[in-house]
């Protein structure tokens, strides 16, 4: 609905149509807002809506909560109650009071911090501070626990008292410091920063520290939800147990930790061994150790009396290798004899194969296969001869039958040009040329003074 042509239209309006277009401009043109005061002349009448005044120190509105939006709060609100709510902005039409239109309400220093809390974890988030790939593992045995937490307060007389019962022997460094207020979170990411310091200190290195504070409400736990603290801890090079307030608290310092522990004196329990534990373990170590070497000692017993049966006197050694060597002296005996004996029937054999292929033998044969190659090869000599000179007649005949001689005695002649190659053409020369002449007995040198075709 457009008021101002309506207004436009009618310069008199009624008191009800002034109120009517009044809470159409507020709720139209304004959108949610958050408020935040203090409650008064709070009411709960049978339609079970709520009924209230906002005020702060210097101004006051009337404000209304129906009854489907109150189901919704999860505190009891009452006079004085200190709240942020989120509202419409309007006007109640019957009497023309401006009054807020409550939306949400919820109280005004939880809310606040709460809201900051989830802002401060989101982001932190993002940047990959609670990434589980940067989480250092805790030491199973610590040679030093340095602790993070008020000198005074009841945290740390808990986490003594669980060390010095469960493991007395790991020594633990204080590094005191306030758990709360608005110089705690700078002073704990100091103290972290010390412990730090210390790492190049092999006496005062601690391989792990304990940061933790007793119970309390989110005030109370702010420091822990600091940025400075958060940081501080993702940048420890040594790991850090956060064990901050009650099982069911939870701090931005406990998702940045290596390691949350729901209470302080679950932290010390978590980072101690069971001394107990250990020294039973150790008995049973230590019996199972004489259960070890006692049958280490039977079984060298066994192996020495197995030995001693084997052991024999030396006169009775010697009386074994002596009939060896007798045995073996004979099988050498034999062994030479039979490879005498196989030796003379080689040599036997050689000499009736030299006896066979004696050289007077072999030069018989050789003369005999030498004047049979004599004779053939004086034959195949007149032959190839004779072949020879029938193919050069052959040859002479042709070359005298094509020689260009044969020409030149019939009285013809070549007509050469200076580089000696035939003419074949008149119009391979031109008048002034030379050429030269060949006949039968000699050459004429010629100058070409016309030429004559015969085309």
């Amino acid at each position: 609905m457009d008021v101002n042509s309506d207004i436009q239209q009618s310069s008199t309006l009624t008191v009800s149509q002034l109120n009517r277009r009044a809470r159409q401009l507020l709720e139209t043109h304004l959108p949610l807002v958050w408020v935040e005061g203090e409650i008064s002349n709070f009411s709960r009448p049978g339609s079970g809506h709520w009924y209230l005044t906002l005020k702060d120190e210097q101004a006051q509105v009337r404000c209304a909560m129906f009854r489907n939006r109150n189901n919704l709060v999860r505190f009891a609100p009452e006079n004085g109650s200190h709240v942020m709510i989120r509202c419409r902005v309007s006007i109640y039409e019957g009497r023309g009071d401006f009054q807020l239109i409550i939306e949400h309400m919820e109280e005004a220093g939880y809310g606040a911090l709460q809201r900051q809390f989830d802002e401060l974890k989101n982001r932190l988030s993002q940047e990959g501070l609670f990434s589980e790939e940067y989480k250092q593992a805790l030491p199973s045995l610590p040679k030093r626990i340095g602790l993070i937490t008020s000198p005074t307060g009841a945290a740390i007389k808990d986490i003594l008292s669980i060390l010095k019962r469960r493991f007395p022997a790991i020594p633990v460094t204080l590094y005191p410091s306030v758990v709360q207020g608005k110089t705690a979170a700078k002073e704990l990411a100091d103290q972290i920063a010390r412990a730090n310091s210390m790492a190049t200190d092999s006496e005062q290195r601690c391989d792990v520290l304990l940061l933790s504070r007793g119970g309390g409400s989110i005030e109370d736990l702010w420091a822990f939800n600091e940025e400075v603290l958060a940081r501080a801890i993702y940048n420890s090079d040594i790991p850090i147990v956060s064990a901050i307030g009650h099982e069911t608290d939870f701090t931005i310092a406990d998702f940045v930790a290596d390691y949350r522990a729901a209470t302080p004196s679950a932290a010390a329990e978590i980072l101690s061994p069971d001394g107990q534990q250990l020294l039973a373990n150790f008995k049973g170590y230590e019996q199972l150790l004489t259960d070890t070497i006692l049958q280490r000692i039977n079984a060298s017993n066994q192996q020495v009396d197995y030995l001693n049966r084997r052991l024999r006197h030396p006169g009775e050694k010697l009386t074994h290798q002596q009939t060896q060597l007798k045995s073996l002296e004979l099988r050498l005996k034999q062994a030479v004899l039979a490879n005498l004996n196989e030796q003379r029937h080689r040599i036997d054999s050689l000499e009736s194969k030299i006896n066979q292929n004696h050289p007077s033998q072999q030069l018989d044969s050789l003369q005999l296969q030498i004047k049979t190659l004599k004779q053939r090869l004086a034959g195949g000599m007149k032959n190839l001869m004779n072949q020879k000179q029938q193919r050069w007649k052959n040859s002479v005949q042709l070359l005298n039958t094509v020689s260009p001689l044969n020409t030149l005695q019939r009285g013809y002649a070549i007509v050469l040009d200076n580089n000696q190659h035939v003419v074949r053409s008149v119009s391979d020369k031109k008048p002034g040329d030379q050429v030269s002449t060949k006949l039968m007995d000699g050459s004429l040198l010629c100058t070409v003074d016309k030429i004559i075709s015969d085309q």
